[in-house]
């Protein structure tokens, strides 16, 4: 068969295109195990940091979530549960909209979701070095701890982040408004399913 031939093209083409696709579901396949645990132990870690437990590697992380967080579901919702001195508090992961993309992390709070404890990232599509910013622990931190009995707001940022727990606001990163913004909503409707899901039932 010519090689400069019609047939003899379409046959290559056939042959090389059938051998990668073999290729990449026998990688998809054999690493598909460690993807899904990678993935699992990544969402355990946010979870952790969210109610601001420590640990140093992804073993440790493992083990501080099996001894310290249940996991329970209310009105079809997944919750994670952290007890520590006779408190309870509580976590769920959410998922919203981002300027480019779903933004997907987890928030804590306290029992009477009056408080976040704090908040982490799991995954988001946002630009890297402006709304990828939400990933920057300086920008997580305005969370940790914030006194909520309303709502949420979010202010213009100065490239100086909010410390105050008591003024229910964040400073939204610099040049990163809409993702800001994207965060700000998430959070609200995410204290807004909480509030729904735990009020009365914090000392069950």
């Amino acid at each position: 068969m010519k090689k400069d031939s019609k047939i003899y093209t379409i046959i290559f083409t056939f042959i090389t295109a059938f051998v990668f696709v073999f290729l990449l579901a026998y990688v998809n396949d054999a690493t598909k195990d460690r993807v899904n645990k990678n993935a699992e132990i990544f969402q355990r870690k946010a979870i952790l940091n969210a109610f601001n437990i420590k640990y140093e590697t992804n073993e440790q992380a493992y083990e501080e979530f099996e001894k310290n967080i249940k996991i329970t579901q209310k009105e079809g919702y997944e919750l994670f549960v952290y007890e520590n001195n006779n408190n309870k508090y509580y976590a769920v992961i959410f998922s919203g909209n981002g300027l480019w993309g779903t933004i997907t992390g987890v928030i804590a709070v306290n029992g009477n979701v009056d408080k976040i404890i704090g908040i982490d990232f799991i995954s988001d599509s946002e630009t890297p070095g402006l709304g990828g910013r939400i990933n920057e622990e300086s920008f997580k931190e305005q969370f940790k701890d914030e006194e909520v009995k309303n709502t949420i707001s979010m202010k213009t940022g100065d490239g100086k982040y909010d410390n105050n727990k008591e003024n229910e606001s964040f400073d939204s990163i610099t040049g990163a408004s809409r993702t800001s913004e994207s965060v700000k909503i998430i959070i609200n409707n995410n204290l807004d399913l909480l509030r729904k899901l735990l009020r009365g039932d914090a000392n069950e």
